[in-house]
């Protein structure tokens, strides 16, 4: 994942800019509404910041991490928060939050580490805990303009999920890029729901 870090070390600023303004408030409300009011979520590649002060602004507690440290910088000016810099392979906490938004990120992981850093975060989900994470549609898996990407299509995730028996799919639907220009790509987005009741 190094040579995915740094283009966003290098690309930070660019990619906040191209992401910060982008409406996507019928995706957060989505998984917002698998919550109660005030529940602690955690912004997993949380990127600019946007989606964590989306959150923040209407009334949730919110963490966040990010693998690139100036990103990091540029969602603690947008957040106030103190944001967390961490490899996601290094993630490890046990039954602290309601909900973990993990919206275009974790997709930067191979498919062996995918599994073992969904695992970790079911582990740190409250029981009934969610997940919101997104791919994009596909069966590519590799580099793509200097990232690795892991696409995936509804089929080959289901038999990826399935295992994983921690976690079950809830929902899955497919959406339009938001980017302007972007409306040809498609997204896989899905809530992952913790089988521990």
């Amino acid at each position: 994942m190094s040579e995915t870090i740094d283009y966003y070390e290098k690309n930070a600023k660019s990619f906040a800019d191209s992401t910060a303004d982008i409406e996507f408030s019928e995706m957060q409300d989505s998984f917002l509404s698998n919550l109660k009011e005030g529940a602690f979520i955690l912004d997993f590649g949380c990127g600019s910041g946007r989606d964590t002060r989306y959150f923040q602004q209407r009334g949730y507690k919110v963490a966040a991490l990010d693998g690139s440290a100036e990103l990091c910088r540029l969602a603690e000016e947008k957040t106030g928060i103190p944001v967390i810099l961490m490899d996601f392979n290094y993630f490890n906490e046990q039954d602290r939050y309601d909900g973990i938004w993990a919206c275009s990120s974790i997709l930067h992981l191979p498919k062996r580490e995918l599994k073992s850093v969904l695992i970790h975060m079911e582990q740190a989900l409250h029981i009934g805990g969610i997940i919101y994470t997104s791919f994009k549609y596909g069966d590519f898996e590799g580099m793509r303009n200097g990232r690795f990407f892991n696409d995936f299509t509804e089929d080959s995730f289901r038999i990826f999920i399935s295992e994983i028996e921690q976690l079950v799919i809830e929902k899955m639907w497919i959406t339009r890029d938001a980017r302007p220009g972007r409306e040809d790509e498609k997204w896989l987005n899905m809530i992952l729901r913790t089988t521990r009741r």
